[in-house]
């Protein structure tokens, strides 16, 4: 019975850990975003290249190491990252037309997620070769 209580306690602590830890990546991650979209409204160029930064990638790779001790792990992540990044770049295609098509927001928005759906597949395909 002590056993079965010091074992529950134990587990008790190994999630209250990893929650904690969860915890703590959505609030940096939020941080992050929040500041960045701050900063848009002052200085939009700035927060562009601030967010062009593989901010994201640097903190989810260290994050990833940390919770899960594996480097094979981590480094097929970041390969995923590196084909990831240029796939992503579909997504902002319509916006450079967007003042020739004289297209809305919504309809430059709409078209950059159906074109990042594309780019999700070609990423899918590539990351499989390796």
């Amino acid at each position: 019975m002590l056993r079965c209580k010091k074992m529950l306690k134990n587990t008790q602590i190994k999630l209250n850990k990893k929650t904690m830890f969860f915890v703590f990546k959505v609030i940096l991650s939020a941080l992050v975003i929040a500041g960045a979209s701050w900063l848009s409204g002052k200085y939009p160029k700035l927060a562009g290249f601030i967010i062009a930064l593989p901010l994201a990638s640097l903190i989810a790779l260290i994050l990833s190491y940390t919770e899960h001790k594996s480097a094979e792990t981590t480094i097929t992540f970041a390969k995923s990252i590196l084909i990831g990044v240029p796939a992503s770049y579909f997504f902002f295609i319509p916006f450079f037309f967007a003042k020739s098509l004289n297209m809305n927001f919504w309809l430059i928005y709409s078209t950059g997620l159906a074109l990042l759906v594309v780019a999700f597949f070609l990423h899918k395909y590539i990351v499989s070769l390796f």
